[in-house]
């Protein structure tokens, strides 16, 4: 083998050893430049298309929004015991409580249980146009995370509660049912839009 084949032999190798070690750091958030800050927003962004195209479920929402929240609130915590900054130990946890919700998100996106984004009744067309909102509230900041785990903690009861009415009356909703769950979300209408335009953001 020539000086030429060598040469092309070896970095060929160097290359194919290197690959494996970029991939697994691609996503590190210090090999991408990703701040905090920025993750938060890609996940937030994350959940709400979840939310929109049926992927997130109001149950799954309000589980992944409160352990956003919880996130939220502990950097929040750390930040001020050193003067509005994250130490560099501080950064590895909210990291890797990131990495968390991150995995979280993509299982709850990738699992059997959908919400239902073409629904035929008037109850689920209502229901939808909510998450619809609410979709929209994540992915612009109108919302925080802890307001949409309350929103969405809401509707799965309103969700669980039309279930279980159907269930007990062949499938149907009798009036006075309808007439409750129509309470229902005319007060998670208007928690909704209080909720975005109340001046926090995410």
């Amino acid at each position: 083998m020539n000086k030429q084949m060598k040469k092309l032999f070896l970095g060929a190798v160097l290359a194919a050893l290197a690959l494996p070690a970029l991939a697994q750091t691609s996503s590190d958030p210090a090999v991408t430049g990703q701040s905090i800050q920025q993750r938060k927003e890609n996940q937030q962004d994350r959940i709400g298309n979840g939310v929109q195209d049926g992927q997130l479920t109001a149950g799954e929402t309000a589980n992944l929004e409160k352990k956003e929240s919880e996130v939220n609130h502990e950097e929040r915590d750390m930040r001020k015991l050193d003067d509005g900054h994250l130490t560099a130990a501080d950064k590895a946890t909210v990291n890797q409580q990131q990495n968390q919700l991150s995995r979280n998100i993509y299982q709850d996106k990738h699992n059997a249980a959908v919400q239902n984004t073409d629904p035929k009744s008037e109850v689920g067309k209502r229901a939808e146009n909510q998450q619809d909102r609410i979709a929209q509230g994540i992915k612009s900041g109108q919302l925080t995370a802890g307001e949409t785990a309350h929103l969405e903690k809401n509707e799965a009861a309103v969700n669980r509660e039309v279930r279980n009415d159907r269930a007990t009356n062949g499938g149907k909703l009798n009036p006075a049912e309808k007439a409750k769950v129509n309470r229902q979300d005319n007060r998670m209408s208007r928690q909704i839009y209080r909720d975005k335009h109340n001046g926090r953001k995410q």
